[in-house]
Formats: structure tokens, C-alpha cells, sequence
């Protein structure tokens, strides 16, 4: 009752765990909440940045080079294509982490920069699944030994006896150290108990033209940057690092049959994006993705190169990284590679 008499109608009682926000917060909270799926409704806006960590002609380069147009078109923005090869390719994702998690920068990821390096004993300045998001596996493709015509070697085992016989005399090419094709043929030089000469190089395509020039002995190197030399001659094909034969090199044996059993190693790359991009991003760049990879263009290209199109999914994709990296610690290991 108030002080005049009159009866006033008493307050409801607080209930229990109960609040209330200011419109305004309320507002805020709810703008937040919906902000990722309003990024991804718009994405993309603008031009996207393929970030490809090897120098122009590599395997990675040329992957890219073939299904960022593609890509493009499905996504209606242009790519810009940005190389950045050295180290192997631990430069070009380390200033890939340092991109916003919005879905305008993609990265070509490889054996080398997401599997290899991060396993090295001096580590690189990211983390492989911490830093990035797998959104798919593109491609896989065994490697090719291959020397120079000039090296008086018909067959791996007659490689072998070369090497032997003229312990650090046989230099091998790389794309830079702690890549994929540096530590296969290291795994290969420890199998075969022999002596080579390691030159690295800042990327496939250079490390290739210095072995038709006769620069170095060989290279385990990438079908993609190998086959057309190998047809003309211009390189030798001993052996092959797959369970069987290529279709595209029918006459080369494979390593189980120089009887290195369980020798098996590839190149492979697959898209990333940055870590915190908006899962509704992730999933429409891998639906495109997957529809360009499966397209019978690109199928039929890869096919013709000895590469197998995987196109599978994020969550598989982010499997086989650990697989190939909990493989590829051991090797390390076990030849004693050193990146310091």
C-alpha cells in the first residue's frame, strides 16, 4: 500500500537463474553468432590468392596451374596465382599462416611442407594441423628414378654397383631438404647401403634441368616433370616407387622387384586453408573442388601423367597427414637427416 492508500499490484517475483540483456548486447550476441554464415554466404567476394610453394613448373605448380582455372570459374573469382618456393616449401606456409581465416588464401600442401618438414628436427614456424584446415587430397603419384644418359647405368641394380664401386661420386638432385623426394632417396640410400651426394635446389623444375643438363647423376623425381624426358630419351627410367608398374612406364620394374619389399613413396598435394575459416567456406570450397578434380578433363589429364585423382574428404584427408608423418618421423630417424 502506498503512503496516499491506494493499492498498488505487487511485483512478480525474480525467477530463479533469470536475466536480462540490453537490446544493444543482445544485438551484439547474435550478429556474432551469425557472422560466420554470413562470411561464407558471401564468399568469395573478391579475387582468392593460390598460394603454391614451389617454383613454377613443379609438381605443385602444375596441379595448380590446372585446376585453379577450373576452380575459378566455379567459384566466379579470379585466382592469383602466387609462388613461393625455398626451403622446400616451408617459406611459402609460413607466410601462408600468417593469412586471415576468411577463405582468400589457399595453399597447394605436399608431402614435403605438411608431412616431411614438420617431423625434422629443427621445426618449421607452423604447425602442420594446427596452423592450416586439410580440405582435400588432390592428387598421389609414385616417383621415377631416372639419371642422365651420360651415367653408364641400365638398371637400378646396376645404379647400385656404380655407387658402390665410386662411393660419393653419384650426386642426386631435390627440391630443397626435408622434402618428400630428399627423404625417399635417403630411405633408398640406406636400403642399398651406398654413398650419394646430396643437391638440393630451391624446386623440382630446377633440380630437373641441371639433371638433362648432365649437372647431377639422378633424381627420384615426379612423373609430371619426368615422363616427357624419359620418352625422348633424354633421361633414363631404372625403377618406379610404386606396389606395381606404371601404365604409363610399362617396361620400368618397380623397387619390390630389385627386391627393396615395402618400398613404397610418392609426391601427393592437397588444398589448405587456414585454421578458423568458417566451416560453411571449407565445405563449399571442397564441394567445388571435388567437382573439378572428378571432372573427366582433369581425370583424364592426371591419368595420362600416372597421377590418381583422391579428391576425399577433409576428415581423410587430415588422416593420411598424420599417417604420412608418423611414417616419415622414422625414416628420418632411421638415416639421420638433419635440417640444421
Amino acid at each position: 500500500m502506498r503512503a496516499d492508500g491506494k493499492v498498488t499490484a505487487p511485483h512478480a517475483p525474480a525467477r530463479e537463474g533469470c536475466f536480462r540483456l540490453p537490446l544493444s548486447v543482445l544485438c551484439l550476441v547474435v550478429a556474432e553468432l551469425l557472422a560466420p554464415a554470413a562470411a561464407a554466404q558471401a564468399w568469395p567476394a573478391k579475387p582468392i590468392r593460390f598460394m603454391i610453394v614451389q617454383a613454377p613448373g613443379g609438381q605443385n605448380d602444375v596441379q595448380a596451374r590446372l585446376i585453379g582455372p577450373r576452380l575459378s570459374e566455379a567459384l566466379g573469382q579470379p585466382m592469383i596465382y602466387d609462388n613461393r618456393p625455398g626451403a622446400g616449401g616451408a617459406l611459402g606456409f609460413e607466410l601462408f599462416a600468417q593469412t586471415p581465416p576468411d577463405g582468400y588464401a589457399i595453399a597447394m600442401g605436399s608431402i614435403s611442407t605438411l608431412a616431411v618438414i614438420p617431423m625434422m628436427p629443427r621445426k618449421p614456424r607452423y604447425d602442420a594441423l594446427g596452423d592450416f584446415a586439410p580440405v582435400t587430397l588432390v592428387t598421389t603419384s609414385p616417383y621415377t628414378v631416372v639419371v642422365h644418359p651420360s651415367v653408364p647405368a641400365t638398371t637400378l641394380k646396376g645404379l647400385i654397383a656404380l655407387a658402390r664401386a665410386r662411393p660419393g661420386a653419384l650426386t642426386y638432385g631435390t627440391p630443397g631438404v626435408a622434402t618428400g623426394i630428399h627423404l625417399t632417396t635417403e630411405m633408398f640410400r640406406v636400403a642399398a647401403g651406398i654413398d650419394l651426394v646430396h643437391v638440393p635446389y630451391k624446386g623440382g623444375a630446377p633440380a630437373t634441368v641441371d639433371l638433362l643438363a648432365g649437372q647431377i647423376a639422378l633424381m627420384f623425381n615426379n612423373p609430371v616433370t619426368t615422363l616427357p624426358h624419359v620418352k625422348s630419351g633424354r633421361l633414363r627410367a631404372l625403377a618406379i616407387t610404386a606396389a606395381k608398374r606404371a601404365r604409363t612406364l610399362p617396361d620400368v620394374p618397380t623397387m619390390k622387384e630389385y627386391g627393396f619389399d615395402g618400398f613404397e613413396s610418392g609426391s601427393w598435394q592437397g588444398i589448405m586453408v587456414r585454421a578458423g575459416t568458417p566451416q560453411p567456406i571449407i565445405t563449399r570450397l571442397h564441394a567445388e573442388l571435388v567437382k573439378v578434380l572428378r571432372s573427366p578433363e582433369v581425370r583424364e589429364w592426371n591419368f595420362n601423367q600416372g597421377n590418381e585423382v583422391i579428391a576425399n574428404s577433409p576428415q581423410e584427408f587430415a588422416a593420411f597427414i598424420r599417417q604420412e608423418m608418423a611414417k616419415w618421423a622414422k625414416v628420418i630417424k632411421a638415416a639421420g637427416v638433419r635440417n640444421d
